[in-house]
C-alpha cells in the first residue's frame, strides 16, 4: 500500500482532502471575469499551470503546452511528456521544496473558482459492460437475467454524442421525446416521466491509433491518460420505444455529465484490481498483462430542491465491472477504428449484487414498481425537476485517497415544445 506524499501545501495532507500530493489531477479553472486556464488541484487550492509555465517554472516541450484552456496538448506530447510533468509538479509541492516562494503566489483557493469541462472530447462511446447491471436490466425489460449471447464475449457499446458531454455543475434539461405506452396504439411526445442516471467511469484516450490498425489490450492500457466520474443520464421511456434495433438514441444523447478532475492512469496505478473470473473464455485477442480495472469506492447522491442535504442511495466499487476500459478500447479499434486523442469511454453502469450498489434508478426502483425513500421521507422511483444527483468517488489509500471532484447535475424542467 502507497503512503501519503507530504505537501508544503497543508490542506494537501488532510485524509479527508481527494488532492494530495499522490493525486495531482489536471482541471480547467477560471475566477471571476478572467479567461479559462489549465491548473492542478492540490488540497483546497488549485496551482495555476499556465502561469508556472510562462515563469519558466514548468517547461516540457519547445513550445508553450498551457497557452490553451484544455489537456488535450499536453496529452498530444505522449507519455514522456506525461511523465515529466508529473514529476516536475510533485518537485515544486512536495514538502521541502526550494522553489515554494516562487510556486505559492500561484494558488488560487478552490472555493473561489469556477471549473470548466478539463478537455476536448473527440468522440463519445458508451459501454454496457457491468455484469450485475446487464442481468438487472434483463431481468427488468424481459423478465430474465439471462444475458445476450453476446455479452460474456465482447465488451457492448454504442457510439454516443460528443456534444453532450458536459462538465460538473451543468444543469441538464428533461428532454422531450417520443414515448409508447405498452397499452397504446400510437406513441406520444413530450417530456420523459423516466428520467434516470447511470454511475459509470469515463476513460480518456491519449494517443492515438492509426486508422486500419488493431490495437492490443496492453496498447490500449498505455494509450488511457486518465479518468474521470461519468454519469450517463437515461431518458429510459424514450430509449425503451426507440432502442430496438438499433441501441440507444435521443434516450441517451441530451446529456453526460462528467467531473471536473481528470485523474491521471499513473495516479491510480497503486490501485490497480484484477477482473473478475470469466464465466466464459475470451478471445486471446482481449487478453492483457496487467490488472485492468481499479479499486475506486464510488457513491449514488440524491437532494430534492429545498432539501438541506443529500441522501446517499447507491454505494459499490469500479471493481464490479467485467471489462476494463483496456478491453473496451482494444475492441473499439479491432476491426480498424481510429482512435483519437480526446476520446471518452464510459464504462457502462456500475451495479454490485445488491440493491444498496445498484448504479441507477432503474435498477433501484425496479423500474418504478418498488419506490425508495430518502433521508428527507420523499419518495423515489425516477428524478423529479429540481433533484440534484452527484456521484463520488475516490480510491483508499493508507491516511489519504484519490478523488476525483464531485460530478453534480440538477434536472430542470423540460423545454415548452413545439413552442
Amino acid at each position: 500500500m502507497s503512503q501519503l506524499k507530504k505537501s508544503w501545501v497543508e490542506s494537501a495532507n488532510s485524509p479527508d482532502t481527494p488532492f494530495p500530493l499522490n493525486n495531482l489531477p489536471y482541471g480547467v479553472f477560471s475566477v471571476g471575469d478572467d479567461e479559462p486556464r489549465c491548473g492542478v488541484a492540490i488540497g483546497d487550492m488549485i496551482l495555476d499551470v499556465a502561469a508556472a509555465e510562462e515563469l519558466g517554472l514548468i517547461e516540457i516541450s519547445d513550445d508553450p503546452v498551457f497557452d490553451v484552456p484544455f489537456w488535450n496538448e499536453l496529452m498530444e506530447l505522449g507519455s514522456d511528456a506525461w511523465v515529466a510533468l508529473r514529476s516536475r509538479l510533485e518537485q515544486l509541492l512536495a514538502e521541502g521544496s526550494t522553489e515554494r516562494a516562487a510556486v505559492e503566489p500561484l494558488l488560487v483557493a478552490q472555493a473561489g473558482a469556477d471549473l470548466h469541462m478539463p478537455f476536448l472530447v473527440s468522440e463519445y462511446t458508451d459501454f454496457y459492460a457491468g455484469r450485475q447491471h446487464a442481468a438487472n436490466m434483463g431481468a427488468i425489460l424481459r423478465g430474465s437475467p439471462d444475458l445476450p449471447a453476446n455479452w460474456l464475449h465482447i465488451p457492448i457499446g454504442y457510439n454516443g454524442r460528443a456534444s453532450s458531454v458536459v462538465v460538473s455543475g451543468t444543469d441538464i434539461h428533461r428532454p422531450n421525446g417520443q414515448r409508447k405506452a405498452p397499452d397504446a396504439e400510437m406513441p406520444s411526445f413530450g417530456p420523459s416521466a423516466r428520467l434516470d442516471i447511470e454511475l459509470e467511469m469515463g476513460a480518456i484516450v491519449g494517443k492515438p491509433s492509426a486508422f486500419g490498425q488493431p490495437i492490443t489490450v496492453d496498447e490500449a492500457d498505455d494509450m488511457i491518460f486518465g479518468y474521470v466520474l461519468l454519469n450517463d443520464w437515461s431518458a429510459r421511456d424514450i430509449q425503451g420505444w426507440e432502442y430496438q434495433p438499433l441501441g440507444p438514441f435521443q434516450g441517451k444523447a441530451f446529456g453526460t455529465s462528467i467531473s471536473p478532475w481528470i485523474v491521471t492512469a499513473s495516479a491510480l496505478e497503486a490501485f490497480r484490481a484484477p477482473t473478475p473470473k470469466r464465466e466464459k473464455e475470451l478471445l486471446p485477442y482481449l487478453s492483457g498483462s496487467k490488472d485492468g480495472l481499479y479499486d475506486i469506492d464510488l457513491q449514488v447522491l440524491m437532494q430534492p430542491e429545498g432539501a438541506d442535504k443529500a441522501s446517499v442511495v447507491g454505494e459499490t466499487n469500479y471493481t464490479r465491472m467485467y471489462y476494463s476500459a483496456a478491453e473496451q478500447l482494444c475492441h473499439h479499434a479491432i476491426g480498424g477504428c481510429a482512435m483519437n486523442v480526446g476520446d471518452l469511454l464510459g464504462s457502462g453502469t456500475i451495479s454490485g449484487p445488491t440493491k444498496t450498489e445498484y448504479g441507477s434508478l432503474m435498477e433501484m426502483s425496479w423500474a418504478g414498481r418498488e419506490p425508495f425513500t430518502l433521508d428527507t421521507g420523499e419518495t423515489r422511483t425516477f428524478i423529479e425537476d429540481g433533484d440534484t444527483l452527484t456521484l463520488r468517488g475516490a480510491a483508499k489509500g493508507d491516511g489519504f485517497q484519490i478523488g476525483f471532484g464531485d460530478c453534480v447535475g440538477t434536472i430542470l424542467p423540460a423545454v415548452n415544445w413545439p413552442k
